[in-house]
């Protein structure tokens, strides 16, 4: 799990966002166990209550669930989830801004899909 904590966000946040990227990427797939609070706080040196904080902000949007005694898994069509999630935090925060960008600076919807092209070659 090779991840730095960045203090300008809080911590729990970061820790969701790791398991998220890990469902995405496949590293945990549907079904399979997360790692415990404990593990989590020892291996980033933070507080379990911390973590227990980011597990179960994605507890509370049905990615993880807990199986009694047992520990929290990847819930079923997670991964799908979490990139539909990714996808509309991706048009909003990147697509909108540009789109507005771009016609306060005059550029058309050509130039802007050229332009677009272009840094796909880089």
């Amino acid at each position: 799990m090779g991840f730095s904590i960045d203090d300008s966000r809080p911590i729990y946040m970061q820790i969701a966002e790791r398991i998220e990227n890990d469902i995405i990427q496949g590293q945990l797939p549907e079904e399979s166990q997360v790692p415990s609070t404990n593990q989590f706080a020892s291996f980033y040196l933070i507080n379990p209550a911390t973590a227990a904080k980011g597990v179960n902000l994605l507890v509370d949007q049905e990615i993880l669930y807990k199986k009694r005694g047992i520990g929290m898994f990847v819930a079923s069509g997670s991964r799908m989830k979490l990139m539909e999630k990714r996808r509309e935090q991706f048009f909003e925060q990147y697509i909108v801004t540009m789109v507005r960008e771009a016609e306060k600076l005059g550029i058309t919807a050509e130039e802007l899909t050229d332009m677009i092209r272009r840094g796909d070659k880089s």
